[in-house]
């Protein structure tokens, strides 16, 4: 196996022979999803780091590694022998890429590859190193990495429309009625060509799903429409007849992958492009841009993406069946850890537990695979908010706290739910800090706010009891959730930066505010929640949100002492609604396991 300081030592040559100084290398592929293929793992190839989000910046005699705070810990760990440099975003005192690279040089060639980085991206990066030049670099990755896996294309499946709601014709239709309120030059009638690059919008628009990339039900592609038509740029042996036929008789017309930048820079000067700058690859923003007719999206994330971040009746159903789905295997396996505990007949691992999971999941005809690399994390893994099983994982012992953050794709439905166990016995501190993540989960749960509220105006209900107690935590506390797509979904949030999206009724996000002390646990709970609407007044509209996830909140490492009346009513009425949702699909045993689990405080 070759070191990540040989294998940087090599590609250093690459960069001597190309005349680079510098590299930049992200976590991307050219549609930048969370999650990508091996072929584009290049960063976690030359660093040794396997967590899903950094940046690798190589210079001719340094290296250093950009990650946030879920991935500190490991990061650490994985870079120890690498000589490369750990930098924790977020931290006071911790530089930006253009500072540190600064520090190193005075000017020189940073080389990129612009399918990698948004036009955005490159601007800022030109803006701030000034005195550098900053040019496109396909790297050559191959001739140092020689086993590198290929670029995977499977099979195209269609959601079918007892599933979707909408028909892609009247996606269509909505998105483009949104533009023209938006985009006040496309009102007078001129023809213009919308760009995609993010495989989810493409997949909500033209109601297709597939499996090229892991944890997320999306095929690699492209797609561009106008105000009647969409071109999807796929692999085009991923279709059988009968799905081309349906898809045309959508207005759908289907191209191949490869033929997406030859259709832009065939575009008639005459035709407006229209994108979204921070979610198109500079390589093709350069081509629809080349003849000075390139319109940003105002929209904040982009027109489909807002739009699809808003569930429609249809999907918020999808939501509450695959909430139900999703609570039955969790009560199967929350007993079964229950029984373990008692009789503790075999050893218990990580990956034991991550498996019970699928296992059980299965059982639905719906189920269509994890949502994300499961987190089961004993003890002081569980200060690891991504942590990772390794092989068998860590063995499960009658004592501490084990925290379980797992997620499935149903076909009506994504989920994504943490909970943290009492495996034995725990301390008072442990207590405490599991009581007040429960109390910022629950304040977060029972807001009301008016119309026109961003995430972050909200963000502070779920951190204050924590800050009370002098601890926090670094992540954010609640991201977007795709209908059957993408388990994080923008561009909602909740959380302390500044978004400028307002949280809407349909909007399905995550609430999961924790604590993490390292070396010793970690305590997360989280629930999927929805904006609704609440009520209308004199002072206008307001929303709260509906809790979705069904799966019961343990009571065993509570201090109920330091609950308010109104929390406890809420924890008792969140576990009354779990039983009577989820009871009449068991059996009588684990009915009657779960009618005790859900005892009021």
């Amino acid at each position: 196996m070759i070191l990540a300081i040989d294998k940087i030592n090599q590609f250093r040559s690459i960069m001597s022979e190309s005349g680079i100084d510098i590299t930049i290398i992200p976590s991307t592929d050219p549609h930048f999803g969370e999650y990508i293929q091996e072929y584009y793992k290049i960063r976690e190839w030359l660093s040794g780091f396997t967590g899903s989000a950094a940046t690798l910046v190589i210079t001719s005699k340094s290296a250093a590694l950009w990650t946030d705070s879920r991935y500190f810990i490991q990061a650490d760990e994985q870079l120890k022998e690498s000589s490369i440099l750990l930098m924790k975003m977020g931290v006071v005192g911790t530089p930006t890429i253009e500072e540190w690279i600064c520090s190193q040089y005075d000017k020189g060639k940073v080389g990129l590859d612009f399918n990698l980085f948004s036009n955005l991206y490159i601007q800022t990066l030109t803006l701030n190193l000034n005195s550098f030049t900053v040019q496109d670099w396909e790297i050559p990755v191959n001739r140092i990495w020689l086993n590198r896996p290929s670029l995977n294309f499977n099979k195209i499946y269609l959601l079918q429309h007892e599933y979707n709601g909408l028909n892609s014709i009247d996606k269509l239709k909505l998105i483009n009625s949104k533009l023209l309120s938006n985009i006040p030059t496309l009102k007078n009638g001129c023809e213009y060509i919308y760009l995609l690059s993010s495989c989810d919008d493409i997949c909500w628009l033209c109601n297709i799903r597939g499996s090229d990339i892991p944890f997320n039900p999306l095929p690699q592609c492209y797609a561009a429409f106008n105000h009647e038509r969409i071109y999807l740029f796929a692999n085009l042996q991923a279709f059988d007849s009968d799905q081309k036929s349906h898809l045309e008789s959508l207005n759908i017309e289907i191209r191949d992958y490869y033929a997406f930048r030859s259709f832009i820079f065939e575009l008639n000067s005459d035709i407006v492009r229209v994108g979204s700058v921070a979610k198109l690859p500079k390589s093709i923003y350069d081509i629809a841009s080349s003849l000075d007719n390139f319109i940003n999206d105002p929209m904040p994330g982009g027109v489909v993406a807002l739009t699809k971040a808003s569930k429609n009746h249809v999907e918020q159903s999808g939501f509450v069946n695959s909430s139900i789905v999703d609570g039955l295997a969790w009560v199967k396996v929350l007993h079964r850890l229950d029984t373990w505990r008692i009789n503790q007949v075999e050893p218990l691992f990580e990956r034991d537990i991550a498996d019970m999971f699928v296992h059980f999941r299965s059982e639905a005809g719906e189920y269509r695979g994890e949502s994300f690399a499961p987190i089961v994390a004993y003890g002081a893994n569980g200060a690891l908010p991504h942590y990772s099983i390794i092989e068998k994982g860590t063995q499960i012992l009658n004592k501490g706290l084990l925290l379980i953050d797992t997620g499935a794709h149903y076909i009506s439905g994504t989920t994504d739910t943490t909970r943290t166990i009492v495996m034995g016995h725990i301390g008072e501190q442990e207590k405490i800090d599991y009581t007040m993540v429960l109390k910022g989960m629950i304040s977060l749960s029972m807001a009301t706010f008016p119309k026109g509220t961003r995430g972050a105006s909200l963000d502070i209900l779920a951190r204050a009891p924590l800050y009370s107690i002098g601890k926090r935590y670094l992540h954010g506390t609640g991201h977007g959730i795709g209908h059957y797509l993408c388990v994080h979904e923008g561009p909602q949030s909740i959380r302390v930066e500044e978004n400028p999206v307002s949280l809407e009724p349909g909007m399905v996000m995550s609430n999961e505010p924790a604590v993490y002390e390292q070396g010793k646990y970690g305590i997360r709970i989280e629930n999927l929640i929805m904006c609704q609407q609440h009520s209308t007044t004199d002072h206008g509209q307001f929303y709260s949100f509906k809790t979705l996830t069904l799966v019961p909140i343990s009571i065993e490492a509570l201090k109920v002492e330091l609950l308010t009346d109104s929390e406890k009513q809420w924890l008792n009425n969140y576990n009354l609604e779990v039983y009577n949702k989820l009871s009449p699909n068991l059996e009588e045993s684990l009915m009657l396991w779960l009618k005790n689990v859900c005892t009021p405080i």
